[in-house]
């Protein structure tokens, strides 16, 4: 069977079909990318998908934020076990029908129970880690002096670890093609026992803003298959303010 051609990328996510499963908030995201060749991420992904691409190039995301106000099946927000903050290493893929989605390399999240159940039920590799935020009161008004600094150490190896400093700028990104070829990304892809599952979400357009990363000391990119990455400068930084994220329920690819 050929592949059919990657459909076009919106910034507004379709519907969910039926009820959702879960809704979780995402909040002070920092997107860091880097262009790639293709070539390189192809052995990454589960069968059945190929690279995505834009502008000639795959690209590798590194993305830390605040993940708070978990649901499950319309029930009250989970406390402490749904409030924490994850850094992730992901990809960017098609299936053969054209459909676009995310492949996450590495998921490092401060809660054991969020780990294993992600684990157990969806087969995505996240990681038990000592993750924190730390950021100035100017962040919230997005002020050019905010910072903010997400730190990650995986349990029981040290050596996979990351230190992201990143400033939000007050510029606005809108219209931007290649902004939304890294965001706007309405559903996941995973492997669950052989078959590939395409998990869609679902939430308001992105509200994007440009940002400076200030530092970055990272083996996160390397320990998933990108060695020297993180110490080149990156192709993309942005920043969001957050989004009220709804999953529906998987389905084979």
């Amino acid at each position: 069977m050929t592949d059919a051609a990657a459909l076009p990328i919106s910034a507004i996510a379709p519907a969910l079909v039926g009820r959702a499963s879960a809704s979780q908030r995402w909040s002070n995201l920092v997107f860091i990318h880097w262009r790639v060749d293709a070539a390189d991420v192809a052995p990454l992904l589960p069968p059945g998908l190929r690279p995505d691409e834009f502008d000639g190039s795959s690209w590798v995301g590194l993305i830390p934020f605040v993940l708070d106000r978990a649901t499950v099946f319309g029930s009250p927000p989970v406390p402490y076990f749904g409030n924490f903050v994850e850094v992730n290493v992901r990809l960017y893929a098609v299936d053969a029908q054209g459909r676009r989605g995310v492949v996450f390399v590495s998921l490092e999240a401060s809660r054991l129970a969020a780990v294993l159940a992600a684990r157990a039920l969806f087969r995505l590799p996240y990681m038990w880690s000592r993750t924190r935020l730390a950021a100035s009161d100017s962040v919230a008004a997005r002020a050019d002096s905010a910072l903010l600094t997400y730190t990650s150490v995986r349990h029981g190896a040290a050596a996979a670890h990351s230190t992201i400093v990143a400033r939000p700028r007050t510029a606005a990104v809108v219209g931007d093609p290649l902004a939304d070829f890294l965001t706007a990304r309405w559903a996941l892809f995973t492997s669950i026992r052989g078959r590939l599952v395409h998990l869609r979400n679902h939430h308001e357009p992105w509200q994007l803003f440009t940002a400076d990363l200030v530092r970055l000391e990272d083996t996160l990119l390397a320990v998933a298959g990108f060695p020297g990455l993180s110490e080149r400068a990156p192709d993309s930084v942005l920043y969001s303010p957050g989004v009220t994220t709804w999953f529906g329920t998987s389905g084979r690819a």
